[in-house]
């Protein structure tokens, strides 16, 4: 089969693999019928985190059971299922409260398990999943393939922005602020006026960015930064600060950003992967009573909710893919990712 590898700093690679195979009688193999390019996959391809050997990688895909282990139940041959982007058992302490992301047994993309079997990338044309009960969640018949896109937001960033949206508190009567204008952030707007915010303001310099995230929901677009920034969302919201903000980069600029961008007893939600240095000041915290939320969003936990406004028609988060290419053209994928003439890049294993 083809698969996605990572051999260092801009150097990804699609190349020719074993397929994969049960290991264990709670596995499933998944032939993907999508996958994608994340802003998180950016840090080893821009050397930020390191790669220490060749690697498969990606952690979002959507596609079709073709196999399923003795154990597994929940599951048959030819389900369609969403993967989130980290495997978990379902059944531990932390999945039980809905914090699948800190699984006792959490197993990422493009590793290996606790029995020291690799898993693969998501960016391929089949994974072995494991914990499959657990981890997949499948839709109720075979998806148009319309809808592949909006699908496969729900392995990671159309949650993650929900995530942040939730821890913070947006919904109605809440004015709310978006710092980041990515796919996550894009989702961000959309989850935020999903719950019932009327007055959003997505913070983003570039028009076509813009376009979305007002199709999302957002009733205003703020292209200043630092204390100009600030000033406009006052000007906008008559002369206070937003009760909801959400922080969808991972910076310490765009913490700050949003951090001041929160009015007094306020909630800040963050999603951003730490990546520069961000810190809370807790001294700032402590004199506002700002509430501050998020982490890594617990898509597993979240998926089935979305999923039925997904097929209901009443969310397209889709339309954050604004390219798709082959499979083959990974590397082309990264580039456009990387350079930031791609929001988000949709990767297909059949195209031709």
């Amino acid at each position: 089969m083809l698969a996605t590898i990572i051999h260092g700093p801009g150097d990804i690679r699609v190349e020719e693999r074993e397929a994969p195979e049960l290991k264990l009688p709670t596995d499933a193999i998944v032939e993907v019928a999508a996958s994608c390019v994340c802003g998180s996959d950016l840090w080893p391809y821009r050397g930020i985190a390191p790669v220490k050997q060749p690697r498969p990688i990606g952690h979002e895909f959507i596609g079709r059971v073709t196999a399923v282990g003795d154990e597994v139940s929940t599951l048959s041959v030819g389900d369609f299922v969403i993967a989130p982007f980290l495997a978990s058992d379902g059944t531990c302490p932390q999945c039980r409260n809905g914090v699948t992301v800190a699984c006792d047994h959490v197993t990422g993309w493009g590793s290996t398990d606790e029995h020291g079997f690799p898993v693969d990338g998501g960016q391929g044309e089949y994974v072995r999943v494991p914990f499959a009960d657990g981890t997949l969640v499948k839709t109720p018949e075979q998806p148009d393939e319309s809808l592949y896109p909006s699908l496969l937001t729900l392995s990671d960033v159309m949650c993650t922005g929900h995530h942040a949206a939730v821890a913070a508190q947006a919904g109605p009567g809440r004015t709310v602020v978006v710092v980041g204008d990515g796919a996550v952030g894009l989702c961000g707007v959309l989850a935020a006026k999903r719950l019932g915010a009327e007055r959003i303001i997505a913070m983003s310099r570039h028009e076509p960015r813009q376009k979305i995230a007002r199709e999302f929901g957002a009733t205003d677009i703020v292209e200043e930064r630092g204390d100009a920034g600030i000033a406009k969302v006052k000007e906008l919201l008559g002369g206070v600060l937003a009760d909801s903000v959400l922080e969808c980069v991972g910076t310490k600029e765009s913490m700050d950003q949003a951090l001041r961008s929160t009015r007094p007893g306020g909630a800040l939600g963050f999603v951003g992967v730490p990546a520069g240095g961000p810190e809370l000041p807790v001294r700032y915290l402590f004199d506002t009573n700002i509430t501050v939320g998020g982490g890594m969003a617990p898509a597993r936990s979240y998926i089935p909710e979305l999923l039925e406004d997904v097929l209901a028609g009443r969310i397209n988060p889709g339309l954050v893919f604004d390219v798709e290419l082959p499979l083959d053209k990974a590397a082309e994928a990264y580039k456009a990712m990387d350079e930031r003439t791609a929001i988000k890049v949709l990767l297909r294993p059949d195209a031709k």
